[in-house]
């Protein structure tokens, strides 16, 4: 039994699925993916997982949380 984040693993298997792309160019895609198809609590949990666990989010994945978090925090 996984203990991980339902909201890693979302988004970790949404990050594998953009790995054929340029980095920068998948981190962005994922992070708008998240952004507009997440509920904003979705969001706030993945924030606070990157916070918690950055070890657990594939490459990608931490990538797209941390532009979503620095838009986040410059829209606050």
């Amino acid at each position: 039994m996984s203990t991980e984040s339902p909201q890693i693993r979302l988004a970790n298997e949404i990050a594998a699925q953009f790995h054929h792309r340029p980095p920068d160019e998948a981190a962005a895609a994922i992070a708008a993916h998240i952004r507009q198809f997440w509920d904003p609590r979705m969001r706030a949990d993945l924030e606070h997982q990157l916070a918690t666990a950055p070890g657990a989010f594939d490459p990608l994945a931490l990538a797209a949380a941390r532009l979503l978090t620095a838009a986040s925090n410059s829209a606050s």
